[in-house]
């Protein structure tokens, strides 16, 4: 990373172990973790207009869909460009599709390697 400065990267995920994992990975480099566990949470959270260098969005969540939190995120003004990694489990064509059209920086299914996905959150949030 070009600075040492923390970035702050939300993780909305629904499955605890996967959380888990992407949050110890990410805390090694310079981000700062926050987790929500559903879509509503999430969307709340995103509402405050606390900064967020990244959001990994799962699609299947409980109280309001991924999908449903990005189409929500991208008319916040102060948000609304946020990169977001899709990570879930739910990979069909329709879903990358619509996730596409939203502007999602890259659409990860698991199982993952956190290797990978480390290096794509490193390339995105170097931006």
């Amino acid at each position: 990373m070009a600075d040492s400065v923390p970035r702050h990267i939300l993780v909305v995920d629904d499955e605890p172990y996967i959380g888990r994992i992407v949050a110890l990975k990410l805390q090694e480099g310079p981000y700062v973790v926050e987790q929500c566990h559903d879509g509503a949470a999430a969307l709340a959270r995103l509402r405050r207009e606390e900064p967020v260098a990244l959001i990994l969005l799962d699609i299947m969540l409980p109280r309001m869909s991924g999908i449903d939190v990005l189409e929500a995120l991208r008319r916040l003004p102060h948000h609304g460009g946020t990169p977001v990694i899709m990570l879930t489990a739910k990979g069909h064509e329709a879903d990358r599709e619509q996730a596409a059209a939203l502007g999602v920086a890259d659409f990860i299914t698991k199982p993952f390697s956190p290797k990978k996905l480390m290096a794509r959150i490193d390339e995105i949030v170097r931006v």
